[in-house]
């Protein structure tokens, strides 16, 4: 059963900087992607960042690009998701999500599994 835990969420100042940590367990793929998406009150869901991580194909969303980095520690299937310069609108609840179809990273929402939320709070 694949598993994805999320942390790192929490509350910081606008400006400050959160890493998120998304640790996967119980698939054996051989290449896949894995990135992250947000979901904010009253908004749309959004695709953040992904990685695919055979080829280190990265994505990120035009609202954090210059500001959020993913990584991998592909020996531990864990992803990160450091992010720099935190706005008010960066507010959300963040998803991890994985799928043995690196291509989905341009949707990932749609990735087959993800794990459960975690809360980023960037206060004014």
């Amino acid at each position: 059963e694949v598993q994805l835990q999320a942390s790192g969420g929490g509350l910081v100042q606008a400006g400050g900087s959160v890493r998120l940590s998304c640790a996967a367990s119980g698939f054996t793929f051989v290449d896949y992607g894995i990135g992250w998406f947000r979901q904010a009150p009253g908004k749309e869901r959004e695709g953040v960042s992904c990685i695919s991580v055979s080829d280190g194909r990265t994505y990120y969303a035009d609202s954090v690009k210059g500001r959020f980095t993913i990584s991998t520690d592909n020996a531990n299937n864990t992803a990160y998701l450091q992010m720099n310069s935190l706005k008010p609108e960066d507010t959300a609840v963040y998803y991890c999500a994985v799928d043995n179809i690196p291509d989905k990273c341009v949707v990932v929402w749609s990735m087959s599994y993800r794990g459960q939320g975690t809360q980023v709070t960037v206060s004014s």
